[in-house]
């Protein structure tokens, strides 16, 4: 019988070296220690490392957490977590000195080394804090006043550093803290039941070796998400020989779900730290075996009619073709897509509520869960039950039962041409593998590492929308529209607290829409409100900060919250480029006026919505707005709200203010069109100007799909797979 118990994920082994030198350490720490500042009452002499608040305010505190939490923990627990700075968390600064090595880009680091550096100096403290003293040897009061300063200040790149460092801070403290979790209530390791019978792939290895391991292949995918896997499966089962290879690495179900620490580092892109290059939104990608389709939230919507008009107008007719329709309801069919024995969570029920209260258009989200209940609230981190019909239960397993071969931890560096009279062919890729450790684990210091080649006719890009195009641009394709056109979806946050304990990571995660506000120009761009994955650091990292005593005594009432996003389809896009030390990915993408517009717009219908279904209190996750706190019940309660909303209304959605944006979706770098003038792949997903090289993700989407493009993705994939296979017969 298999066991209830989720087996541990260790980390690899952190890069050496050391970002920062001990004085910029020790003023990092002293930013970071006023964001999760240690808040006592000033009941004596003043701590230079303490937030001492009246004793009153203090008192006061508690007091609003034992009426709007039950079941609360008692005193000592609550003073514990109250006085807790994150550098009292033990494990805060080596994860730190990880993510600044391995994660933050080589340029920001240096960037952040001179800050810290300006702020040691005495001119450097003067211009930048108002003080002439180091930031350190302020009190914790004085530093949070310094760090609302940089919130709203007039000077981008201090906006800029506000914004990293209190993410930062933030997301580490709501991953590592014990302290935290258990006030909140939330179970760092959830009783799922035994894990589900998964596919047992077989990957394939390469011994230890000096020289260039070579292998070859019909047809090499690179990207094992949701885009490679439908390709997998189709030119697999077409007879020919496939190839799949995935830079990250397959973890079982029994290692599901994953605490957030671990899967930020084992199965998102980046350490789930990306940022765009202005820091005003923060990107996640999935970067494990299966891709996305691993961790998303199950939503499985079809591509809406105005967006495939939209596509079909620029000349790309198929989108309004039956074809298309048959592509979309064949991925869904092989999901199991469905809305036959969905529970809605209480979030979920709640946005229902509001919705209809209000007279808005609302409905369920099917979800590809094989029409199996799959109530599981922590999907985003794995999914353990093997419900969820993504790629790693569904496209690969096929693919791999035809004899597909499987390749894991290969990094894929560039595509190989050659030319061909005249012609510039692909005939393989080129990247290096790391194998895992003795054990079967990647913490082990003793991996292979082997430069591999895979030969091939045809090479397929499922690397995503953020490295697909890199690739592109690494192998020498000559394409100006390579890496632009990116949309996000930029998303702003509002979250409901509610009288009862609502266990808001308990249930499925997104089974639920309000389109009412979709389409405020009249050609379809507007806000959709969804609800949001509750795991802490996923959610609660989007909360305000004013203070340490405010996070805090916010963050404690997550039993009795729960988090909503108003996603926007946006109209104006932004650029993916390799950035020119490490390579990887960066983007450049600022939410215009005009998307922006719409993100504020919809915050505040988002937040009527989320107070008339019942909520206590209304938080929006825009820095500087105060939250709505109801005085008590009735008709006094809408008057202060409709106050509070007003002031929303005529207030700016300007950066300077703060509207914080984030997203999970990611588009349009490797646009389809009908010229090479204006996009990177032609109707049938090829690569213009070069032969053998498609691109089958969601990096080909015309625009933003105006929902989770998980569906859209994956029937573009069968459209230009099934292509591939035709092609490679001698068809059209």
């Amino acid at each position: 019988m298999s066991s209830s118990k989720i087996l541990a994920s260790p980390l690899p082994p952190p890069p050496g070296g050391d970002p920062f030198t001990a004085l910029q350490w020790t003023t990092f720490l002293a930013i970071a220690d006023t964001v999760i500042a240690s808040v006592r009452p000033a009941t004596g002499p003043s701590n230079l490392n303490e937030r001492c608040v009246p004793e009153q305010e203090y008192q006061n505190a508690i007091g609003d957490y034992r009426r709007s939490v039950t079941d609360g923990v008692d005193d000592a627990v609550l003073e514990r977590f109250l006085g807790e700075k994150l550098t009292d968390v033990d494990v805060f600064q080596p994860l730190l000195r990880r993510i600044f090595l391995e994660y933050i880009k080589p340029d920001a680091v240096r960037g952040i080394a001179i800050f810290l550096d300006l702020l040691n100096t005495r001119p450097g403290s003067l211009l930048l804090t108002g003080y002439a003293a180091p930031f350190q040897q302020h009190l914790v009061s004085t530093r949070e006043l310094v760090l609302l300063g940089w919130r709203v200040s007039v000077l981008p790149p201090l906006r800029k550093i506000y914004k990293s460092f209190s993410t930062i801070s933030k997301t580490v403290w709501l991953k590592v803290s014990l302290n935290a979790q258990h006030v909140m209530g939330f179970p760092r390791t959830p009783d799922l039941g035994p894990p589900g019978a998964g596919y047992k792939f077989e990957f394939l290895k390469f011994p230890v070796g000096d020289t260039l391991a070579e292998i070859e292949t019909d047809v090499v995918i690179v990207g094992s998400g949701c885009g490679g896997g439908v390709a997998a499966k189709n030119i697999a089962e077409a007879g020919h020989r496939v190839v799949v290879i995935e830079k990250a690495y397959y973890q079982s179900p029994a290692q599901l779900p994953m605490a957030e620490l671990n899967a930020g580092i084992h199965m998102f892109e980046n350490g789930q730290l990306l940022p765009s290059d202005d820091g005003s939104i923060s990107v996640v990608a999935g970067s494990t075996w299966g891709g996305g389709g691993s961790v998303n939230w199950s939503a499985s919507l079809q591509t809406q009619g105005f967006v495939r008009k939209e596509w079909a107008d620029g000349g790309l007719k198929f989108f309004e073709s039956g074809e298309f329709q048959n592509c979309l309801d064949g991925v869904c069919e092989r999901m199991g897509v469905s809305t036959s024995h969905l529970e809605h969570n209480h979030g979920n029920r709640m946005l229902l509520e509001g919705a209809r209260r209000l007279g808005y258009h609302a409905y369920t989200v099917p979800q590809n869960t094989g029409g199996k209940k799959h109530h599981d609230g922590y999907c985003s981190l794995g999914c353990r039950s093997c419900e969820k019909q993504g790629p790693i239960n569904s496209w690969l397993p096929d693919a791999a039962r035809v004899g597909a071969k499987m390749i894991e931890g290969l990094k894929i560096e560039e595509i190989i041409f050659e030319y061909q009279e005249g012609v510039k062919v692909a005939v393989g890729v080129k990247g290096r593998w790391t194998s895992r450790d003795a054990n079967g684990g990647l913490e082990g210091k003793e991996r292979i590492v082997r430069d591999v080649i895979v030969r091939a006719k045809r090479v397929v890009l499922s690397a995503g929308t953020l490295w697909s195009p890199i690739l592109l641009q690494k192998s020498g394709v000559k394409n100006s529209s390579v890496g632009r056109n990116l949309h996000l979806h930029p998303a702003t946050c509002v979250f409901g607290v509610y009288p009862e304990e609502v266990c808001p990571w308990e249930g499925p995660i997104l089974t639920t829409v309000c389109t009412e506000f979709e389409n405020l120009d009249g050609r379809g761009h507007g806000a959709k409100f969804e609800c949001l994955a509750m795991t802490p650091s996923m959610a609660l990292t989007n909360l305000p900060w004013h203070s340490s005593l405010a996070y805090k005594t916010t963050i404690i009432k997550y039993k009795h919250m729960n988090g909503f996003v108003a996603l926007v389809r946006d109209r104006d896009s932004g650029v993916v480029y390799p950035d020119p030390v490490t390579g990887t990915p960066r983007i450049t993408y600022t939410v215009s006026e005009f998307d922006r517009g719409h993100a504020w717009e919809g915050a505040c219908e988002l937040a009527k919505v989320v107070f008339k279904s019942g909520a206590r209190e209304v938080h929006l996750g825009t820095d500087g707005v105060e939250p709505f706190v109801r005085p008590g019940d009735g008709e006094d309660d809408e008057e202060a709200f409709r106050t509070w909303l007003s002031a929303l209304h005529n207030k700016s959605p300007h950066p300077r203010y703060s509207l914080s944006f984030a997203t999970a979706h990611q588009m349009g770098t490797c646009r389809m069109g009908t010229s090479p003038r204006n996009s990177v792949v032609d109707p049938c997903g090829k690569v213009w100007g070069v032969e053998g090289v498609y691109v089958c993700d969601a990096s080909v989407f015309p625009s933003a799909s105006g929902v989770n493009p998980m569906v859209t993705n994956m029937a573009i994939a069968q459209w230009i797979s099934r292509g591939i296979v035709r092609e490679m017969a001698g068809g059209e």
